[in-house]
Order: C-alpha cells, then sequence, then structure tokens
C-alpha cells in the first residue's frame, strides 16, 4: 500500500512539473517568434482606459498599457478610443513627455496610415496634442511629409483634413520644420481658395506661421496663385478670415522691406503670389477696405498700404 502511495505522488508530481513546463513552454514562445519580443494580450484594464469615463491624468503604467493596446488589437472601435485617452492625456506637459519616453510617438504615428478615416483623425490629434512640445516634433517631423499629402489629396473640408492642417500649424510655429512645407505651399493656397470658412482659417494660420518667417518669403512669393486668392480681401469676407488674409500680406511686406528686397527688383513667374499682391486689383482691394465699417480691419489694411507703399517708393527710386 505504501508503495503503491508513492507510486501515486510521483505519478502527480510528474504531472505537475510537465503542465509548468508546458506552460513555461507556452509563455517563451508567446514571448519570442521569428526573432522578435511579443507582447501578451493587454490586460481588461487597458480596455477600461477607453471607457470614455476616465477623465484623470494617466501615469505612466496606465500609458503604457493603451500603447500596448495600440500595438496589438485590431478592433478599430478600441483603437479609436484608446487614441482619444492618449490624445486627450497628450494635452498635459507631463503625458507630452512621458508618451515620447515610452515609444508612443511612432506607435500613434503609425496610426495615420489607416484607411478608416476617424482613426486617421484621432491618431493626427494626439500628434497635434503632442507636437507642442519641441522635442517631440524632432520625432513627429518625419510625418510631416505624409500629412501635407493627406491634407492636399484628401477629403475637401474633411475632419481629416482639418486635424493636419492643426497638426502642420503646430509644427511650424518655429521655423525648425518649416521648410519641410516648401514644395506644398502652391497646394496649400489651392486648399485655401477652395475650402469652406474653417478650412480657410485654419489654412492661413499655417501660412501666417511661415510668412514671418523671412526665409521662407521667397518660396511664398514664387508660389502659383489662383486669382480667386484677391477674394479674400472683399469687404463682405468674415472678419476671422479677411483679418488674417491682411495680415499675410503684411507679414510678406515687413520681410521684403527689413531686406529691401524690392530694390533689387525680385522676378516672379505670371500667376504667382507676387505677381497678385503688387496687381492693380489688389491696390485697389486695399483702398477701399480702408473704409471698412470693423475698426481692425480698417486698421490693419492702412499699415498693409502704408507698407505697400513704402516698398513701392523705395523701389521707385532705386529704379530712378
Amino acid at each position: 500500500m505504501g508503495g503503491a502511495r508513492d507510486v501515486g505522488w510521483v505519478a502527480a508530481g510528474l504531472v505537475l512539473a510537465a503542465g509548468a513546463c508546458y506552460c513555461f513552454y507556452k509563455l517563451t514562445r508567446g514571448r519570442r517568434r521569428g526573432g522578435r519580443q511579443l507582447r501578451l494580450r493587454p490586460s481588461r484594464a487597458a480596455e477600461d482606459l477607453t471607457s470614455g469615463s476616465y477623465d484623470d491624468t494617466l501615469n505612466a503604467e496606465q500609458v503604457q498599457k493603451l500603447l500596448y493596446l495600440l500595438e496589438s488589437t485590431e478592433d478599430p472601435v478600441i483603437i479609436e478610443r484608446a487614441l482619444v485617452t492618449l490624445g486627450n492625456n497628450a494635452a498635459f506637459s507631463a503625458n507630452q513627455i512621458v508618451i515620447r519616453e515610452l515609444g508612443g510617438i511612432p506607435i500613434v504615428g503609425s496610426k495615420i496610415n489607416n484607411p478608416n478615416q476617424s482613426i486617421k483623425e484621432k491618431a493626427l490629434n494626439a500628434l497635434n496634442n503632442l507636437s507642442v512640445n519641441v522635442e517631440n516634433q524632432i520625432k513627429i517631423k518625419v510625418y510631416v511629409s505624409q500629412v501635407c499629402e493627406d491634407v492636399i489629396a484628401g477629403p475637401l473640408n474633411s475632419a481629416v483634413q482639418l486635424a493636419g492642417l492643426r497638426l502642420l500649424t503646430n509644427m511650424t510655429v518655429t521655423n525648425d520644420h518649416q521648410d519641410m512645407l516648401s514644395s506644398y505651399i502652391t497646394d496649400l493656397f489651392h486648399v485655401l481658395v477652395t475650402g469652406n470658412g474653417s478650412t480657410k482659417v485654419q489654412v492661413l494660420k499655417l501660412l501666417l506661421n511661415l510668412s514671418e518667417n523671412p526665409a521662407m518669403t521667397d518660396r511664398l512669393l514664387d508660389a502659383q496663385v489662383d486669382s480667386s486668392f484677391l477674394s479674400l480681401l472683399d469687404g463682405h469676407v468674415p472678419k476671422e478670415i479677411l483679418l488674417r488674409a491682411l495680415t499675410l500680406l503684411q507679414n510678406i511686406t515687413n520681410c521684403l522691406n527689413e531686406e529691401h528686397r524690392l530694390a533689387a527688383q525680385p522676378t516672379f513667374p505670371e500667376g504667382s503670389l507676387f505677381s497678385l499682391l503688387y496687381g492693380k486689383e489688389c491696390a485697389q482691394k486695399m483702398k477701399a477696405l480702408v473704409h471698412h465699417h470693423d475698426a481692425d480691419v480698417k486698421e490693419k489694411s492702412g499699415d498693409e498700404r502704408r507698407g505697400w507703399k513704402a516698398s513701392e517708393t523705395m523701389s521707385r527710386e532705386t529704379v530712378s
């Protein structure tokens, strides 16, 4: 009897050992397949963070869970919710750093390739909030060209287009990455003149950032721009658009005056922004705006006319 009991205990031990070995095998196999590290399926707690009821700032552990979730799931609903949660928390400066340090920017950035337009928009919104941090911009800049392409080729006035424009606007607040947009300026002007009010405002915000940088002046003036651009200077145009259009012209004129560029008689092709700004039609519109009913518009147009006249006078004096 005692020998049989001993045999039974030995058998049980062997079964337990085999089970433990199998579990260990499955665990290690799950971690490595084809030589690369695979993440275990995120816990339910990670999905709970995307429920929409979680409003607190995430800690590093929770951010990591969300990033694991984004990498591992293919459920579009969960992906979208995870991006919204990360994007909301990226509005806090501390989390902008945490997400970057945990390798989150490439994970979020990869989602702008998603064919689901809602996921693409949420990814762009998250990158937009992350881009407020200058160090984050160094990692985000690799997506600038793709975002430009999507803005230009995507559906006009769509949520994705506006999200892309907002990201590009944040990325051009400083001069560091503005040159990456040089080849897209003509296309941006096309979006400006064809888009609705919201799109016009967002494109103008972006172009205003570029116009404050003297290094971008030639690239702006060289852009091929449809003559309908001058309709932005009509008196009936909404104030938020009209003031930005006037400021854009003023910034460009100021850059030219500061560098005495007009004295050298710069040449730009027919149909360029330069030929529009220094043509008769633009001068007539600026003259009319001096009598605009809004005081801000009247003041801004007066400042621009004075700058334009100074440039014109300087050019004439130099030629003579």
